[in-house]
């Protein structure tokens, strides 16, 4: 993708590159290992990305296909809010295989009126013109 931009009657010719499938990957991970789950979706995620959890999630509320930034992003929120405490989480490196990534990932984790568990899963994305398009969750 190109953009020309106009400078006093010249066009300067500017190539806009997007990110590479490692380079998002790295990016999930730094921006993960810091916690900044909000800005990890603002800055890598597409518009139009769709969230996939495994079936048995719809017995403890999650929707097993979320389609869409928004209501991604409202459904992460929701989710917070059933959390009283986060007592340690974790994420692997990632690794790349032409336009996907995956991580094990993991959280020590009270809910609210619930008792302290330890949860791990497999995350896979996908991605397309620099951005995540798929998340897929087995767990």
């Amino acid at each position: 993708m190109s953009i020309a931009f106009l400078y006093a009657d010249t066009f300067v010719l500017q190539k806009i590159t997007n990110m590479t499938t490692q380079q998002v990957a790295n990016r999930y991970y730094e921006l993960a290992k810091q916690k900044k789950w909000a800005e990890l979706l603002a800055e890598l995620y597409s518009a139009d990305i769709v969230n996939r959890e495994p079936e048995h999630a719809i017995a403890i509320g999650i929707p097993t296909v979320t389609k869409g930034l928004e209501a991604v992003n409202a459904k992460a929120m929701a989710r917070r809010e059933m959390i009283e405490e986060i007592h340690d989480q974790f994420c692997s490196e990632p690794t790349v295989a032409g336009n996907f990534f995956s991580m094990s990932m993991g959280r020590d984790i009270t809910y609210k009126g619930k008792p302290r568990i330890k949860v791990e899963e497999i995350a896979v994305f996908e991605v397309k013109d620099g951005k995540i398009v798929l998340e897929q969750f087995f767990y």
